[in-house]
């Protein structure tokens, strides 16, 4: 059996052994996520802030998000912020630095093929290795022999070297393994940086409605206080009334004048969170983001699609990042183990050499070598086998890291609806509050025009009324920021296209009593 049939088979074998061996090291199996069955089910705290049981979806019902708010203004800075933010440039960069990487990896499978030429003038030394060779070939002719050869001479050279490493133990494969895990966790890092400056945007955006809200409520106070203030003065000056009604209402008035300076500051403060956010200088959207007339409108209350619980948890970009993270670091230890076996790398190079240009290109010239070469671990003071062992450690500190996101994940879930049921019932009663503080300071104001009461009586009514006001927007304000965090919470999408498969939840409603 002559060498090129010996070599052939040695071939096939070696190619049968790649396809069909398995890749040392554990494989990655998907890790299960503990789930409720419905989200009432895991619920911290009093029972009248859970969600409401689950029913059946209605159909082509929307499913919550941040569409749930039908505000075009907010819809633009949303989408300006996912296309200028500059801390989602820098995420995005680093998802293509990774996605580099991944393809800089996955390369190993393939031969690595390179090229080489060279034209050089050269001249070998007189007392070099072939003077000893000329001296036990004819040591009588050395000194002209050593002449000649070490006269100075062209040497063209050209030629291609190829190598490619037989991934027996799976080395390979399991580094381009986790090079994908990388790549998606690096990817889930780029939706959680979306997530969050989504979610940063809207509530830096409702807490500015709120405030131009207080102001609006604030301005018009002042103005029913001037009008009051000419009413009041003008029973005293008939003799109806004290000068006293009249400095008690100047203090009140200075009072709710003096309200105006905090909220303009605090607007100001929003509108530069939200440039900034759309990376924009201050004052870029000045314009757009001025008071409105519906600034005091109560945001929308919809019945929150959250989908299924277990599909909620699959769907948050922390917990897709943990589980990249620990498939990656599973196929690290893959890595880590096949170093313990020996590699081989099969090797050929062709080329062409020769002192004579006019003899470059002839067959004579040619030059070439094929062959294997094995690299065997021997010793090296158990820093492989350390390796392992510290793969093994990082694979479980990242399991460990995968349950804490999840565990995370569903009090974080919790403590939102939670805060949003909580502030949906107090801005409930806020309203009511407001409207029963607006029904007396009519009566009461009625009573004084007609002397039946004194004038401190309208003006405890007054405070209690402007006290009102300012605490159901507010409240109203909270409560479209708890939404935001919400759909935060749940990672709800941001167009109108409905998690599959999912389920309209009417959660949160109204006050359980």
């Amino acid at each position: 059996m002559n060498s090129s049939i010996l070599l052939s088979r040695a071939v096939t074998v070696a190619a049968l052994v790649i396809l069909a061996g398995c890749a040392v090291g554990p494989d990655y199996k998907a890790a299960a996520i503990d789930a409720p069955a419905d989200f009432s089910a895991w619920h911290g705290g009093s029972a009248k802030l859970a969600p409401a049981p689950q029913r059946a979806s209605v159909p082509g019902a929307a499913p919550f998000g941040w569409s749930v708010f039908a505000d075009p203004t907010l819809d633009a800075l949303q989408a300006r912020a996912l296309a200028a933010n500059n801390d989602l440039k820098t995420a995005a960069l680093r998802f293509a630095q990774s996605r580099v990487q991944g393809d800089a990896t996955r390369s190993q499978q393939w031969p690595q093929v390179n090229g080489s030429g060279s034209v050089q003038r050269v001249r070998e030394s007189e007392n070099g290795d072939f003077r000893r060779i000329i001296s036990a070939i004819n040591p009588g002719s050395v000194e002209e022999l050593v002449k000649v050869l070490s006269d100075p001479h062209d040497m063209f050279q050209a030629g291609f070297d190829a190598s490619w490493e037989l991934d027996f133990w799976g080395r390979v494969r399991r580094s381009i393994e986790a090079a994908t895990a990388d790549e998606a966790a690096s990817k889930a890092m780029l939706a959680q940086a979306q997530l969050s400056v989504q979610a940063e945007v809207a509530r830096h955006y409702f807490q500015l409605r709120s405030v131009q809200s207080q102001l609006r409520i604030a301005r018009s106070d002042v103005a029913a206080g001037e009008e009051t203030r000419k009413l009041v003065s003008a029973r005293a000056d008939g003799g109806l009334t004290t000068d006293l009604d009249v400095t008690r209402q100047d203090a009140q008035l200075a009072d709710t004048r003096s309200r105006l300076p905090q909220l303009m500051a605090q607007e100001a403060q929003e509108i530069n969170q939200i440039t900034l956010l759309v990376g924009e200088r201050p004052g870029a959207l000045q314009a757009g983001l001025a008071a409105r007339p519906d600034t005091a409108t109560a945001p929308a209350l919809p019945d929150l699609s959250l989908g299924v619980p277990s599909d909620v948890a699959l769907r948050r970009p922390d917990i897709q990042r943990a589980e990249a993270q620990l498939h990656a670091a599973t196929a690290s230890i893959g890595v880590a183990v096949a170093d313990l076996y020996p590699r081989i790398t099969i090797g050929a190079s062709l080329g062409l050499n020769s002192v004579e240009a006019s003899t470059f290109l002839d067959w004579s010239s040619r030059q070439w070598s094929i062959g294997p070469s094995l690299q065997l671990p021997i010793f090296d003071g158990g820093r492989r086998r350390a390796t392992v062992t510290l793969r093994k450690l990082q694979e479980q500190e990242a399991a460990v890291a995968y349950q804490q996101t999840v565990l995370k994940a569903w009090h974080e879930i919790d403590d939102a609806m939670s805060a949003y049921a909580a502030e949906r019932q107090r801005n409930a009663q806020l309203a009511l509050k407001e409207r029963s503080s607006r029904d007396a300071l009519q009566l009461a104001s009625v009573r004084y025009e007609h002397g039946l009461t004194d004038f401190l009586v309208q003006l405890d009514a007054q405070r209690t009324l402007l006290q009102a006001q300012r605490e159901y927007a507010e409240s109203s304000g909270r409560l479209a920021v708890a939404l935001v965090s919400i759909s935060k919470a749940l990672a709800l999408p941001a167009t109108a296209t409905a998690p599959e498969p999912a389920v309209a939840v009417s959660a949160l409603q109204a006050p359980r009593q």
